[in-house]
């Protein structure tokens, strides 16, 4: 893979440049370039054609390319289901065997953040696939070199009720993924995800993708009720460090918990479900030891946001030191392990720029953070979030927004 990070003009050769409207308006049909204008004019003020950018969290709207994917549905009795339920309820094809939950629908506020609801901006008709040609509009536009691209409705697969269907449709998106989009472009990357569900699926998830150029590691959706200490999943844990390959935890929201159903607005749900899913991998992980058990193993925590990781700190600090003979596996404060995790910077909580410095600070930032987008999300961060902090230094700001997943992920 080339470590050259090419110029933004390089990079967009393919496509002309987009029209430019006195005053924008996004809808369901605005162009990527056009809602990204700002991040093309933060690449010259924060001169970001110097950096190497990774952007370690983007996603695609796998529900587009639904049909495709169903294609790769391994067991004949699932995929004719599945045509057939195309064929008799063709509203219904980008929903077939899924998993999405109704509440988060509210997430476009009623159609007034209407860009994620569809991504039916104009693509005009080549050979290329029209998901390609969108995530390549992004990576151009932010002045991105490589991009790991997830899936999105796909998130909440750890709750799916019917586990058979959930490793099914695993398998056929990845599968899908690293044979249709992956090959195309050496700058996009995936974390594949695993179906947790079944460690042995898992297991064979593993040895099929593990050596497929543009695979960096795996990906667990952090959106399901399992105990991930549990003896079980060893063998998945120990496959992926010996093969030096990363084990993400991908957050993800649901209004279907106990905590979250007594909520009534999608703004309580959104800010409380994407972390507390991870914080609860994240007590399971250090407290029985697995940092301790699994020390060359790199594991990344996505999508969470920052805020809660001091929080964390503190307190499993200081309730490790009234009853260490619960966590007896450790040797060392469950902070000092978390200050050797990684962490992916979006939503970064910005709100209080003091608070932001002590978070940045007690994670180690300088060598554990990396830059993600979530770009398309409606609250993406662009690069420039990064470059603008004035309490970084030069060398903190180069390796959050690539150098340090250069070195994790082998780039």
């Amino acid at each position: 893979m080339s470590n050259e990070n090419k110029s933004v003009e390089t990079l967009n050769g393919a496509e002309p440049a987009v029209a430019k409207h006195p005053v924008q308006q996004i809808t369901t049909k605005t162009d990527s370039r056009e809602i990204l204008a700002n991040a093309r004019r933060d690449i010259d003020r924060y001169n970001l054609r110097d950096y190497f950018i990774v952007d370690v969290d983007s996603h695609h709207v796998e529900f587009d390319s639904w049909a495709e994917i169903l294609e790769h549905l391994e067991n004949p009795v699932l995929r004719h289901n599945a045509k057939e339920m195309v064929r008799d309820w063709p509203r219904a094809k980008q929903l077939v065997y899924s998993n999405h939950p109704v509440g988060l629908t509210f997430q476009d506020v009623f159609g007034r953040i209407p860009h994620q609801a569809d991504l039916a901006e104009d693509v005009p008709p080549s050979d290329e696939h029209r998901d390609l040609t969108l995530i390549r509009r992004a990576m151009d536009s932010m002045g991105i070199a490589m991009q790991v691209v997830f899936p999105q409705p796909m998130l909440e697969l750890g709750l799916h009720p019917e586990p058979d269907i959930a490793t099914g449709l695993t398998f056929a998106y990845n599968r899908w993924f690293t044979r249709t989009i992956l090959p195309r472009d050496k700058r996009i990357k995936a974390l594949l995800c695993l179906p947790f569900h079944d460690p042995e699926a898992s297991m064979q998830t593993i040895r099929e993708f593990s050596d497929t150029p543009g695979v960096i590691g795996f990906m667990i959706t952090s959106q399901r009720h399992t105990g991930v200490h549990k003896n079980i999943y060893m063998p998945i844990y120990r496959a992926l460090e010996e093969r030096g390959l990363p084990l993400a935890f991908h957050a993800g929201p649901t209004w279907g918990d106990t905590m979250t159903s007594t909520m009534n607005r999608f703004l309580a749900v959104h800010s409380m479900s994407f972390v507390t899913c991870n914080m609860t991998h994240m007590a399971n992980w250090i407290v029985n030891g697995l940092p301790e058990r699994l020390p060359k193993l790199n594991v990344i925590w996505i999508e969470s946001g920052l805020a809660w990781v001091p929080f964390m700190m503190q307190r499993l600090d200081h309730e490790y030191l009234m009853r260490q003979s619960d966590a007896p596996l450790l040797k060392r404060l469950p902070s000092e392990y978390m200050q050797e995790m990684y962490y992916t910077s979006q939503p970064m909580e910005y709100t209080n720029m003091d608070l932001l410095q002590s978070t940045l600070k007690a994670i180690h930032a300088e060598t554990q953070l990396m830059y993600a987008s979530d770009w398309p999300h409606w609250d993406f961060d662009v690069p420039a979030r990064i470059a603008a902090l004035p309490f970084l230094s030069e060398q903190a700001k180069r390796n959050i927004l690539g150098e340090t997943a250069r070195r994790i992920f082998r780039l």
